[in-house]
């Protein structure tokens, strides 16, 4: 399996790594959604992406649209942010966000989350 994350904090970006790597996820990492889009691009064999929402560049809400209307449907992807308001919640999901992780979380937090998705057994 291969995960994809997105998030301008090198910090999250690395716990994120290390808790899947950890289930034997392989990771590919940018730092913004402009350099998620074209990890994706490059090599479609993706199963996983983590965005978070607020970056520069591209924030990760744009990247979701721009994914899904690029044909990346069958790629599970999972808003990991601080925004928890149920306005930023929606919005995610009817762009077609799969699941939502609020920051900060722990791993049982991300196994629930893989578990919803079918990519991991708790």
């Amino acid at each position: 399996m291969r995960a994809l994350i997105v998030d301008d904090s090198r910090f999250v970006r690395g716990f994120l790594r290390g808790m899947l790597e950890g289930r034997g996820i392989h990771c590919e990492e940018a730092s913004d959604g402009a350099g998620g889009l074209e990890r994706l691009r490059a090599d479609r064999r993706f199963d996983l992406a983590l965005l978070d929402w607020n970056m520069p560049v591209m924030n990760g809400l744009e990247m979701l649209i721009r994914a899904r209307r690029e044909g990346f449907g069958d790629l599970k992807i999972v808003m990991v942010t601080t925004e928890a308001e149920n306005e930023f919640i929606l919005r995610a999901l009817e762009a077609g966000a799969d699941e939502y992780l609020m920051k900060p979380f722990d791993e049982d937090a991300l196994d629930e989350k893989l578990a919803l998705l079918g990519l991991v057994e708790v």
